[in-house]
């Protein structure tokens, strides 16, 4: 037995103080500091808070390597990297580009997914595959020579490692035969994003399955009082929705607005390009040149092509620019986001029975120590 004393503990609806948490290989509790069981091996989060691992459902890189390289040593690179940012599972995202990329880059993690489960980085939960059916005008840093229709068939194909994928539903047909089909065969969850669609179609989209969106607010059609369009279908429908939490992509303004609309269907995400970790400089984004400035990263051209954000800096990010108090920040990218992909039974948050994915922080949010099913991975 093991316990984390001397924290505060940050459940799904509340923070314990004067607590311990007891894990093995899953939580088995949670007592009284005064009440510790003999013998355990005792880790001091020194007054800082203990909260569960957390889960990013959006990240395509991370210290220089690349979901799309297609290479089982980028995602250990990536997986390894994370994890010092308390991500202890995560969807590695692949973005548009050449379909044979995509494919290899799917089946590598495929391969991998069953592996790092019990590597010392964080857990590949499966992929979310971002694009490439995608609206050619709201295509951001994504390469339109690459975009295709919606293509159930491929969905299908690869829907035991794809637990999301971003499309623009207005590139299906009026019937939204592809949307369907993808929502009556397979689990994968279908998010809105990178479309230019109208308010209407979203929602039409949302009927045909669509139930999620894909980094709010950014390549999507606004919120506009005669052209209500996808930000607005987003927010008055159930669809869960992605934030990209830096301060740069979406204004804090934002943050307490979207939250009180959302509630538990917002999910912090980074985006986080190949040059997440690493110092300012030129890098590389599915083959395309991208600068990395400030907070940002833009093309050549000067389009914003995604963050470098770390999860635990994007609560942090919340919590400090707005009222929503700190367990409903770290739900959103812990049992939020597990509850999208249909693992909240087990990850999430420090609950008896789930496994024991914790994250040992200081009182400004720096990780002090990543615990994966029990075991530390990560120690500053």
């Amino acid at each position: 037995m093991k316990a984390i004393v001397n924290g505060k503990i940050v459940l799904k609806d509340r923070i314990l103080e004067n607590c311990a948490v007891l894990y093995s290989e899953v939580i088995e509790g949670i007592v009284p500091d005064s009440k510790l069981p003999k013998d355990c091996e005792v880790i001091d989060a020194k007054g800082g808070y203990v909260t569960p691992g957390f889960i990013d459902l959006h990240i395509h890189g991370y210290l220089g390597k690349d979901v799309c390289d297609g290479e089982e040593e980028s995602i250990r690179t990536i997986s390894k990297g994370i994890i010092a940012n308390g991500v202890t599972s995560y969807l590695p995202t692949t973005m548009t580009v050449d379909m044979k990329v995509i494919r290899k880059s799917l089946e590598v993690l495929r391969a991998l997914k069953e592996e790092s489960k019990n590597w010392e980085g964080s857990e590949i939960l499966g992929a979310h595959a971002e694009g490439p059916f995608i609206s050619e005008s709201k295509k951001g840093a994504q390469d339109p020579k690459y975009i295709l229709k919606p293509d159930a068939e491929f969905v299908k194909e690869y829907a035991d490692v794809i637990k999301i994928i971003s499309l623009a539903p207005e590139e299906d047909n009026e019937t939204f035969d592809a949307l369907r089909e993808i929502s009556k065969e397979t689990d994968v969850v279908m998010s809105m994003g990178h479309t230019s669609a109208d308010y209407d179609t979203a929602m039409a989209g949302i009927a045909n399955g669509v139930k999620h969106a894909t980094h709010l607010f950014n390549a999507m059609t606004p919120m506009a009082h005669r052209a209500p369009g996808v930000v607005t279908a987003a927010l008055n429908s159930n669809v869960s929705c992605e934030l990209i939490v830096d301060t740069f992509h979406v204004s804090p303004a934002l943050y307490e607005m979207v939250y009180r609309m959302k509630g538990r269907k917002l999910c912090f995400i980074t985006d986080c390009l190949p040059a997440g970790g690493l110092p300012y400089g030129e890098y590389t984004l599915g083959g395309n040149k991208i600068i990395y400035r400030d907070i940002v990263c833009r093309l050549e051209d000067g389009t914003v092509a995604g963050s470098v954000l770390k999860l635990n800096k994007g609560v942090w990010n919340v919590y400090t620019n707005s009222t929503i108090p700190l367990w409903e920040c770290v739900n959103c990218a812990t049992l939020n986001p597990a509850t999208v992909i249909g693992v909240e039974d087990k990850k999430g948050s420090i609950e008896v029975g789930k496994e024991a994915d914790l994250v040992v922080l200081d009182n400004e949010f720096n990780v002090l120590k990543t615990i994966k099913k029990g075991d530390i991975k990560y120690e500053a």
